[in-house]
């Protein structure tokens, strides 16, 4: 997966993007239904466009503190194993890096910010590039989380 066009977005007062190829649209925060004991990264979970989705609070996952969802929007990403929704303060544009602005970061290492794969290093500023999968993937109890929407499509495609 490349970062050559991106969609960027705010987060608290920085700047990080995902490739674009991986979403699906941007949404208004719409309602959201908490679920008790979940981790406090998650929402909860929305119906998007007739999809159930569970949406994560980017800004908790990172500063351990909630978006403000007065006009915060709603990247919906896909990988492999679930479409979800990253809650942002704001999606800004899509971007084209040229060749050579991304810099890999010796961060995907570092077990708990596996998914900063680069930096875009721009001139006036900059931008941590975020993988999807892997994010997803590396959030504790988000496994447990997908297998048990994978469970509830198959019944409901069973009882159709």
């Amino acid at each position: 997966m490349g970062f050559e066009k991106a969609v960027v977005f705010l987060c608290g007062t920085e700047e990080y993007a995902v490739p674009v190829e991986q979403v699906v649209s941007i949404e208004k925060l719409e309602q959201v239904t908490p679920i008790p004991h979940l981790p406090k990264y998650l929402l909860g979970f929305s119906r998007i466009r007739g999809e159930l989705t569970p949406v994560i609070d980017f800004q908790s996952v990172l500063y351990n503190r909630p978006t403000d969802t007065k006009n915060s929007k709603v990247i919906v990403l896909k990988t492999e194993m679930i479409n979800y929704g990253l809650l942002v303060v704001d999606a800004k544009e899509i971007i084209d890096f040229e060749e050579g602005v991304l810099k890999q970061l010796g961060l995907v290492n570092y077990n708990k910010t596996k998914y900063f794969t680069a930096v875009a290093n721009l001139e006036n500023r900059m931008i941590s590039c975020v993988d999807p999968s892997i994010l997803v993937h590396s959030l504790e109890g988000m496994r447990e989380i997908i297998d048990y929407l994978h469970k509830m499509l198959e019944e409901e495609q069973t009882n159709v």
